[in-house]
């Protein structure tokens, strides 16, 4: 049996590896995780209206231990909530 893997455009991982350095940025103290206000930061660049909502969102969806941390094992998730909140836009938003 072939399982074939689903393409993914090139644009979605660009918006993909422009979102993980972003957020990679936001971790003020380089410990490796991020804290609500580092995501917080994070939504705030991407110009987002409700940072604190984005904020809180993002926690419930990446946040798979329940530390109150974005670790790097956890970071994916949180790119990919991105993604689908700013679908297309992540460019755009960056370039403000």
């Amino acid at each position: 049996m072939v399982f074939f893997k689903k393409s993914v455009s090139p644009s979605l991982v660009a918006e993909h590896e422009q979102i993980l350095s972003l957020f990679k940025g936001c971790d003020v103290n380089k410990d490796g995780k991020l804290s609500k206000d580092e995501v917080k930061a994070g939504f705030r660049r991407l110009q987002s209206r409700f940072p604190g909502f984005r904020t809180q969102r993002a926690f419930k969806v990446a946040d798979k231990n329940g530390d109150g941390f974005i670790s790097e094992a956890e970071l994916d998730e949180l790119v990919d909530y991105v993604l689908d909140c700013y679908e297309g836009s992540v460019a755009l938003r960056l370039t403000k």
